[in-house]
């Protein structure tokens, strides 16, 4: 009774904080918990921006290695923010979609092993149009709908506004290189998802398969995918505020994404209450 008293009398800020580190800690006794690591002061701050800023957006930018899972983790993050009972209350923008245009090399190549061959690389911050993205996401921040690309991954065609984006409080950026440094002064919550070697190569290459990319083609862009990890992606993992599990399940995802959408909303309609009275 005493600490249900305490935390009544909690100012609202404090409540947001105490709600964030009580999801934390549960989630840190599980089996396979799904937050490894977690900046203390970005809760202070993100508790600070739903609280005192009301038409606040979070852009979640989630990062990591191919084949990682950070589309599982955005697919069960959107499935728990459904469960919210606000409108547009969330919006997904994945980095995939702004591959650039190779459909023109792979055909003069004749094939993804001759194109690999030749040097070029899927996997480099220049296969993938930054800046375009930016200013999607600036634009979903201001209020605005948008329309991104749509990438076919077996022709390598780009086919310009063709996906209706709109504005929403949780907006979700997730791809290789949504925390490269062009990227991380708009982002308001950087997330980097950790998985072992082995596992994600096992995922990449069933992944590789069903895009047409078997044998040596898909042995050799996968050897390319781990060099350019290693230089543009894992270097990221330090500056993330929180690090993910990639091995956890799809439920517990949406479970901890679920407890923590509540740790925060459960005090805004609070607020909310208090100054409508």
């Amino acid at each position: 009774m005493q600490q249900q008293d305490t935390y009544k009398d909690m100012p609202f800020i404090a409540k947001i904080l105490y709600n964030i580190r009580e999801v934390i800690d549960w989630d840190s006794k599980q089996k396979q918990p799904l937050i490894l690591r977690i900046n203390e002061a970005f809760i202070f701050k993100i508790a600070r921006k739903a609280l005192l800023e009301d038409d606040s957006t979070f852009l979640m930018s989630i990062a990591g290695e191919s084949a990682s899972g950070k589309t599982t983790l955005v697919k069960n993050t959107a499935k728990a923010c459904l469960k919210s009972d606000a409108n547009d209350f969330y919006t997904v923008v994945c980095c995939d979609d702004y591959y650039k245009d190779a459909s023109k090399e792979l055909k003069e190549a004749g094939g993804y092993e001759a194109l690999f061959a030749s040097g070029f690389s899927f996997d480099t911050p220049d296969a993938i149009d930054l800046p375009l993205m930016k200013e999607h996401l600036i634009s979903l921040k201001q209020g605005k709908t948008i329309y991104s690309p749509y990438y076919d991954f077996v022709t390598c065609e780009s086919k310009k506004d063709s996906v209706e984006k709109k504005p929403a409080k949780i907006i979700l950026n997730e791809g290789l290189y949504v925390l490269n440094e062009i990227m991380r002064d708009i982002v308001d919550v950087k997330i980097y998802v950790y998985t072992p070697f082995e596992i994600i190569k096992d995922r990449w290459f069933a992944r590789a398969a069903s895009r047409g990319k078997v044998g040596k083609a898909a042995a050799m862009q996968f050897h390319d995918v781990n060099q350019t990890a290693f230089r543009y992606i894992r270097p990221t993992m330090e500056i993330a505020d929180i690090v993910i599990n990639g091995l956890t399940t799809q439920e517990y995802i949406e479970e901890v994404a679920n407890k923590l959408i509540c740790a925060v909303t459960s005090v805004l309609k609070e607020v909310k209450s208090a100054n409508n009275n």
